[in-house]
């Protein structure tokens, strides 16, 4: 399933990470701006796929926005990420439903990969630069992006990723 995917992408880039443990938790209750203050918020964006659950139709879209909620309970040791994907809905349905993103591995990899930059900057003070890496990515990086039927869009946060 989806979150197994993340958290072996996850295992893969922590293993190094000062002895700390790592998680991701999907969490769609989480809202860009209000985290706790004792957590730090990514958002990225990155290819992926949709399949309308009424129509069958497919489609991609290049700008799959992801927001992140992290937090390192130091005394624990334990790691928590909170993960909320952005959904889509089906632009020739007439009562679509909001459809989960399909991310690649490959894609998946990116996104962990860049989050865990942002975890060793915000949770260990670990001086890494802000220079994004140019990643690949699975797919079209520059398709179709359907504003009127992307939730982060018409939350506003759909230009925000990086």
């Amino acid at each position: 399933d989806m979150v197994s995917l993340w958290n072996s992408s996850l295992l893969k880039k922590t293993s190094d990470l000062h002895g700390d443990t790592w998680n991701i938790e999907i969490d769609e209750t989480i809202v860009e701006n209000s985290p706790d203050p004792n957590w730090y918020q990514y958002i990225s964006g990155s290819f992926a796929e949709f399949r309308c659950s009424l129509c069958t139709r497919t489609w991609g879209s290049s700008r799959v926005q992801v927001l992140f909620h992290f937090h390192l309970n130091t005394a624990s040791r334990q790691g928590t990420i909170k993960l909320r994907f952005y959904k889509q809905e089906c632009k020739t349905c007439s009562a679509p439903q909001w459809e989960d993103a399909d991310f690649s591995v490959n894609n998946t990899d990116v996104l962990v990969e860049r989050l865990v930059k942002k975890i060793r900057m915000r949770c260990y003070g670990e001086d890494l630069g802000e220079a994004n890496r140019s990643s690949v990515f699975d797919g079209r990086f520059n398709g179709p992006h359907e504003s009127a039927h992307c939730e982060a869009c018409r939350l506003g946060i759909c230009s925000q990723g990086n």
